[in-house]
């Protein structure tokens, strides 16, 4: 069996955002529901965009505006802190950062220099989206042709995404990022994948970075015929599964990878 991985600095992203850690405290970045949110502008931090460093910095000038003692906070109070300021990141804002650092470690190029935005017209929308690339990158925006091609099963590598795109456009799309993937020979066997989201069961303060496996039990299936795992969950009881089946989901590789 071999193991195929992200480069070192795409997984310290991931990393960074599951072990975000301030003095002695450590805890996952909440994720940031724009949608419900509906912040348009702003801090990158405050509407589900911004970088591990751009968030340590917002904890910092926090903990000065308030007169707080670094080493008086846990774990716990950190994660409140984070989420009852907006600071928080989205599925697209956490894949953005985490391509951007594969492509930048396999010398292929920034992501604000390759993408292509759908949603920036005109002179004004293309001069917005150049100006703030990460703000403006969506699932769909990742998904589209333009972007990325549509991926054989048995070709799944590390760095591609499985994208589900909603159907009914009544919920949100969302997407996953492959960190790693075993072989059998030459046929992946499982695939471990990365995300931000946010369940029911999560409650206010038990949101943030995810990580789950598709064990591949029929390499002929589609992605969804295969056995889907996270938190010791399977099946209709995994969520991101019944997303997944309920959703256009396809896996994809950025078109310069």
């Amino acid at each position: 069996m071999t193991t195929k991985t992200l480069t070192k600095e795409a997984l310290s992203v991931i990393d960074h955002y599951q072990h975000f850690k301030f003095g002695n405290a450590v805890c996952s970045v909440p994720y940031f529901n724009n949608k419900i949110a509906r912040q348009r502008a702003g801090l990158r931090v405050n509407i589900g965009k911004g970088s591990p460093e751009e968030i340590l910095d917002e904890v910092q000038t926090i903990k000065l505006k308030n007169h707080v003692d670094a080493d008086l906070i846990t774990s716990e109070t950190l994660k409140k802190l984070l989420v009852d300021n907006n600071i928080g990141i989205d599925c697209s804002g956490f894949a953005y950062y985490v391509l951007n650092a594969e492509s930048e470690a396999l010398q292929k190029g920034r992501l604000s220099r390759k993408l292509r935005f759908m949603n920036c017209r005109g002179i004004f929308g293309k001069v917005y989206c150049w100006l703030r690339p990460v703000a403006n990158c969506d699932v769909a925006t990742l998904a589209n042709t333009k972007n990325s091609r549509v991926v054989r099963l048995i070709d799944i590598k590390p760095g591609d995404m499985i994208t589900m795109i909603d159907r009914e456009k009544s919920s949100r799309n969302h997407i996953l990022i492959i960190d790693r993937v075993e072989m059998e020979t030459s046929i992946p066997s499982k695939v471990y994948y990365s995300h931000a989201v946010a369940y029911p069961e999560d409650g206010l303060y038990g949101s943030g970075i995810k990580q789950g496996m598709i064990e591949i039990t029929n390499p002929d299936a589609s992605i969804i015929g295969q056995r889907w795992s996270e938190n010791g969950k399977f099946a209709e009881e995994n969520r991101i599964f019944v997303r997944a089946q309920q959703s256009n989901t396809e896996i994809r590789r950025l078109n310069w990878f």
